[in-house]
């Protein structure tokens, strides 16, 4: 596991990591940002993502005992990690495969007017996932959007926690985080 996540962290401060002066989605300004979509769309990327996040969260879940039915979060930056950990979860251990589903940031406007999509159904538990958080904000809404439509979030999985109380607030609503990178991992030499 140990070349997966050395591998990972590779292709993220070669694909993803970018410094200078920068404007967050938070609104916040900083000396880095992260597109981890780079990463997590690229073939290889997705592979090490599915295996590091499936390998985290089949710990995360025997160990508490849980029983989770589906993984998804805020579309677009959870979307391909939701995606390659399902498609891990599926060729590794079928019987424990986890559904993907995306939360959209508005109620689609036609249609059935959903605001989840995919393989989501009201009772289901859930792992919310993040490509990246700051303050938590787009992950606090993804879980309130998964809670008003009668889902149970079990924990959280972020790619990279950028350490600026993201992982606080979130863990502050009662939902433990799993951090796959932090900035100061990310970043460490």
């Amino acid at each position: 596991m140990h070349q997966t996540v050395a591998a990972l962290k590779t292709l993220l401060l070669e694909k993803s990591v970018r410094t200078g002066t920068f404007t967050l989605a938070s609104g916040k300004q900083s000396d880095l940002y992260i597109d981890c979509r780079v990463t997590a769309m690229d073939p290889f990327g997705a592979n090490l993502i599915g295996e590091l996040g499936w390998h985290a969260l089949r710990s995360k879940i025997h160990s508490s005992h849980l029983g989770i039915d589906a993984i998804g979060g805020m579309t677009l930056g959870a979307d391909p990690i939701s995606l390659a950990i399902g498609m891990t979860s599926a060729r590794s251990h079928p019987s424990e495969a986890l559904q993907v589903f995306t939360v959209r940031k508005e109620p689609k406007g036609h249609g059935r007017g959903r605001q989840i999509e995919g393989n989501f159904h009201s009772g289901n538990t859930v792992i919310v996932v993040d490509d990246v958080i700051t303050t938590g904000g787009s992950t606090l809404k993804a879980i309130d959007v998964i809670e008003s439509e009668g889902g149970k979030v079990a924990f959280a999985l972020v790619l990279v926690d950028r350490e600026e109380g993201g992982r606080q607030a979130i863990e502050a609503r009662g939902i433990p985080v799993i951090c796959l990178f932090t900035r100061s991992t990310l970043l460490e030499e």
